[in-house]
């Protein structure tokens, strides 16, 4: 009799390998790998972009004129970004306020006398001075003064009672030593003087900051009244957006507004490029240097006339 064997797991053909589907048998990849790389974050090209450390100023600043041109961040980031480098070049004596155009207060001044001031200037900090301007006794804030507007009794009003220590800066101070100092002592304004110890003028934490992120206006803003500042006998401080006829009016000079609506064009068409910060130039009799600038116009000017 015959029987039949029942095949078993070991009589059965061995079966193929199984091919990894992902992988041709050549190890090249196949349909199922994705060809293309990942787009690149920002942070990865960042880090790309600074992977040769630049060695001077310029070329980091071409590296970030290069970024903003690519998008990785607006023309403003970019503003602010070169005006933060650059606030380390200036000096007190570059964005002071003239002593010529302080508003101070005396210190034995009584509200009747104080107030009109401090609501005319529309300041919220002055200068507190004794016999003259060199005599500085401290800074007021005028909202030390609010309680005099609900007080029907001044008499037991004192100034000194009002004043806080003034901050006194050398001219040549840098700004962003400056800021630092604003920052840890929560001051909002110094004083600034010569070498021989004369009030040169005035310094506020706003001043600082509009040379990093740009112009910073409030409601008590006038432009006109502050286009240009008198520093010496033959040095101001103008603003580039000064229409050349207000030029010409102010200067008694002959400067053509034909081309050119404000002194800002005029200066810029006399170097050929935008300028940089310190840069300077020529203008018949008048001497211009670039005081703030940004990447796409100029902001503040130095003018020297002739002696």
């Amino acid at each position: 009799m015959t029987v039949a064997r029942t095949a078993s797991k070991s009589d059965s053909p061995p079966k193929a390998p199984i091919q990894d589907r992902r992988r041709d048998p050549d190890n090249s990849p196949s349909k199922f790998e994705d060809r293309h790389e990942p787009r690149r974050s920002v942070r990865e090209w960042i880090s790309d972009l600074f992977s040769d450390e630049p060695e001077n100023l310029d070329e980091l600043m071409t590296l970030l004129r290069d970024a903003a041109k690519r998008q990785l961040f607006d023309e403003e980031a970019l503003n602010m970004f070169l005006g933060a480098m650059h606030v380390g070049d200036m000096h007190a004596r570059d964005i002071m306020i003239p002593r010529s155009s302080l508003v101070v207060v005396q210190e034995d001044q009584e509200p009747a006398e104080l107030l009109p001031i401090v609501i005319d200037a529309r300041h919220s900090r002055f200068p507190v001075v004794g016999d003259d301007v060199d005599d500085i006794k401290g800074i007021l804030h005028a909202k030390d003064l609010l309680p005099l507007v609900l007080a029907q009794d001044h008499s037991k009003f004192s100034m000194k009672d009002c004043i806080r220590p003034a901050s006194v800066i050398p001219e040549s101070k840098r700004l962003n030593v400056l800021l630092q100092e604003f920052r840890s002592t929560r001051n909002h304004m110094a004083i600034v003087v010569d070498e021989y110890g004369q009030v040169s003028g005035a310094v506020t934490i706003e001043d600082v900051l509009e040379q990093i992120v740009g112009e910073i206006e409030d409601e008590y803003d006038v432009d006109d009244d502050s286009l240009v500042k008198q520093l010496e006998p033959n040095s101001f401080h103008v603003k580039a957006n000064m229409t050349v006829e207000d030029f010409n009016e102010y200067f008694a000079t002959t400067i053509s507004d034909e081309e050119f609506d404000t002194i800002g064009g005029v200066v810029l068409k006399a170097f050929g490029h935008l300028p940089d910060r310190g840069e300077t130039v020529d203008v018949g009799d008048l001497h211009f240097e670039v005081l703030n600038a940004d990447s796409r116009r100029l902001r503040l000017l130095r003018v020297n006339t002739p002696a």
